[in-house]
Order: structure tokens, then sequence, then C-alpha cells
């Protein structure tokens, strides 16, 4: 059974419709992405989940509960990091995670977790004068210290440095691991490769594709790119007349082959038979980045 379902979620600021009926489910243990470009509704789409925004139609269940009936069997049981938070500027780091701690019953270790999350040495730091990673770690913290069955996390590394956002990364598999299934937003193609098992691609605020981050890239963006410096001059024909070769192209002295399949072992296999040596080989294969430029005409970082 689904720990949340989301079935024809409308959510609309005035002339503004941001969710346009999106439906999903999210199964227990899993890593669930939502992938979109900035504005697509990714973010109201969650706090609808969350329980932090009211939607104007639809449903919404979160472990068998609705987010705003029953909100505060919720708040023990889910635990939300969102985009932009905010502390007092005086309230210390260990402090924070102290007090979030005492409003769960079973709570997780405050210690351990500055700890797991690099914030050892700023445990005695007001809020104030944390950098903007330093913040953002601190609310991810927060949103785990309750032990949650469903961690909700809104942008999770923005604003981190790329070996930050590395730790974070494994913690958050640790977390999984641990049993606890996570909602996460984001706009980092390599995050969301590296740690969602299913993807909702979410724009102008309707899901346009729903599959794992490989599925997506195998049915929207196939095709695969050979390029190679052949040892003596070749007739491209050799090469045209595979099933498996769709364009091939002279960039200089080199060859681009573009093709789907077992294009890799068809290409060699020709140019081995004919004696021709592939110098500088690289095999390019389509990634997220491609399928999501397919799917909704942005470039990632839009």
């Amino acid at each position: 059974m689904p720990v949340i379902e989301v079935t024809n979620l409308h959510k609309r600021y005035g002339d503004l419709v941001a969710v346009d009926d999106v439906s999903f489910t999210v199964e227990a243990g899993e890593i669930f992405g939502v992938l979109g470009p900035n504005g697509a509704g990714k973010t109201t789409t969650v706090e609808c989940v969350s329980g932090l925004r009211v939607p104007d139609g639809g449903g919404v269940s979160v472990l068998g509960l609705d987010p705003r009936r029953d909100q505060a069997q919720l708040r023990q049981r889910v635990g939300v990091q969102l985009q932009e938070s905010q502390l007092p500027d005086r309230l210390r780091v260990g402090e924070a995670l102290e007090l979030y701690a005492s409003f769960y019953r079973d709570p997780a270790d405050p210690s351990r977790l500055i700890d797991e999350l690099g914030l050892a040495d700023k445990r005695n730091t007001p809020y104030k004068k944390l950098s903007g990673g330093q913040k953002q770690r601190l609310s991810i913290a927060l949103a785990l210290v309750g032990n949650p069955k469903i961690a909700i996390l809104d942008e999770l590394t923005t604003g981190l440095d790329p070996q930050a956002r590395r730790n974070t990364w494994e913690l958050i598999e640790r977390v999984r691991d641990n049993g606890v299934t996570i909602v996460l937003v984001t706009h980092f193609m390599e995050e969301a490769e590296r740690l969602c098992d299913r993807l909702a691609v979410i724009d102008r605020g309707r899901v346009v594709a729903l599959d794992s981050p490989a599925g997506l890239v195998s049915k929207v963006a196939p095709e695969q790119r050979i390029r190679f410096r052949p040892s003596v001059p070749m007739d491209d024909r050799l090469l045209t007349a595979l099933p498996e070769v769709d364009t091939v192209d002279r960039i200089g002295g080199q060859v681009v082959v573009s093709g789907t399949g077992d294009l890799l072992h068809a290409v060699t296999s020709v140019l081995a038979r004919n004696q021709i040596v592939a110098a500088d080989l690289r095999l390019e294969q389509s990634s997220l980045d491609d399928a999501f430029v397919e799917l909704t005409g942005h470039r990632p970082a839009d």
C-alpha cells in the first residue's frame, strides 16, 4: 500500500494555476523525486502533501491520514525541510535541535545528527552567524530529529559546496536504509539520478512523466553517440548500412555515429572486420538532462 497518495490535486493563486490535476503515489521505503523547472509547481505540490497548504481540489493521503484534518498525528510521523526557513537569530545550533527534539515522542539523538551533518564545530553558534550552507544543513537536521516515517525535503542541497552535497547524499541514503520514505524536491539532475528510485517530472503544474531515472532516459532520449578517429580513410556507408545506426557525421577528423540498441558492438565489429582502428573512441549516452529538456523544453538550470 502506498504511504502517500495524491489524486487529481489542484491549487490556484488568483488567476495562476500552480498545480493542475497532479496525481502520483509514493511507496514505502523509496526515495521519490519531484523534478521540474522553477515555477513548475513542485513546492506547492509537496506543501499540499505536508499539510502546509490547503489544495483547492483533489485528494491527499499520507500514511492513511488527511494532512489537514489529521495534522497533529502527522507532525509526529512526517519531517519537513522547507526550501526557505528561518530561526531566531540568537538561537544556537544545539539549542535548536534540543528544542525540536522535545516536540516528539521518540526523537533522534540531536548530537548524532549534528555530527552527521557536519555541524559539530557550530554546536554553540547562533543561527544568525551560520553561512547559507550551514543553515541548510541545520534545516535538514531539524526535519530528521523527530525520527519520521516520511521526510519531505525541498531543494535538499541548495547552497552546499560539492563535498557537503555528496556527504548529505550519503546521509539521505543511510536514512532511507533505516526505513524512512523520502520525498525529494530537486532541480539537480545529478542528485536525482544518484538518489531517486522514481521521479515525477512536473512542468506548468502537471506531471509530464513518471518513471525511474533510467526509465525516463530510455523512453524519451534513447539515442547513443560514438566518437572516434579512424586510423585510415573510411567510407561512411560501412556504418550507415547498420540497422543500429541513424546518422554518421564528420567533425574535423572525428567520425560521430548516432544510433540506438547495441550500437557500440555493431560499430566496433564492422571496424575490426575492415581493419580500422578507432582511436580516441568515446561512447556518449543520453542523460537525465537530455530527457528533462525533451519533456519540458527547459534547460535544467531554468
